[in-house]
């Protein structure tokens, strides 16, 4: 069976580790203060992954909290990945040279094609493509617009230029803790070919055994966020069930 990792996510604002409910800025729970000890608690527990987006980067447009990153991803010993507010190849180097292993294009993916083009020539492995979509269509900056290309379309297309990594989200799932799109997100990595994260939605263990179940068909992970906070998941009892 192929592997399938569980990424333990941390959204930073204003410096701290916190919950939107579908991507609304008003609708935040503080979980802690302290990201990086969020995060080392993570790794204590098996991860072998950490999940960061910056949401005061993904509004801005740039980096915001990207010295925390920084320090999260010198301090763990497991690789991180992040998102938010990456429109530049300078803040995308940036990233990189803070020690954060892949970096999330978004916004960009869909506004800029060229710019996403050379990234993935330039840095390959190290860019994953971040699809967030609302009825089908690909959402961007930070869900506050809707696209008119479609998610299968765009993960076809980029695929083709060589990207290897997709993090998908249904936007309608997120934090809503009503379990995955695990038909669409399945749909997507056969269609393109490649692994996709899932992202969104996973709320209760059995979430994520049925996302585990399309590992063959290139579901290569699941980013857990609330439920991991709320505890309605214990990330070591999920690491050891996924990993039998």
């Amino acid at each position: 069976m192929s592997s399938f990792i569980i990424y333990p996510a941390i959204d930073i604002r204003d410096g701290k580790c916190v919950r939107l409910v579908q991507g609304d800025y008003n609708q935040e729970t503080v979980y802690n203060t302290n990201p990086l000890e969020v995060a080392q608690a993570w790794e204590a527990q098996g991860a072998s992954w950490i999940h960061l987006v910056d949401l005061d980067g993904a509004k801005a447009g740039y980096p915001v909290n990207d010295k925390l990153i920084g320090q999260i991803a010198q301090t763990v010993k497991v690789p991180v990945q992040m998102g938010g507010g990456l429109r530049t190849e300078q803040d995308i180097d940036h990233m990189l040279s803070l020690g954060v292993s892949r970096v999330i294009i978004g916004t960009a993916a869909i506004e800029n094609r060229e710019f996403v083009y050379n990234l993935l020539a330039k840095h390959g492995e190290k860019i994953a493509i971040g699809i967030d979509a609302r009825d089908g269509f690909v959402a961007t900056r930070g869900w506050l617009e809707t696209s008119q290309v479609k998610a299968e379309d765009l993960a076809v297309e980029l695929a083709e230029r060589g990207a290897k990594t997709f993090i998908f989200t249904d936007i309608s799932r997120d934090g809503m803790m009503e379990g995955p799109n695990t038909q669409a997100i399945t749909q997507l990595a056969q269609i393109s070919g490649q692994t996709v994260i899932a992202s969104g939605g996973v709320s209760k263990m059995d979430d994520l055994v049925r996302l585990a179940d399309q590992a063959d068909n290139g579901v290569g992970g699941a980013i857990v966020g609330k439920a991991l906070y709320t505890g309605s998941i214990n990330l070591d009892e999920a690491i050891k069930l996924i990993s039998r």
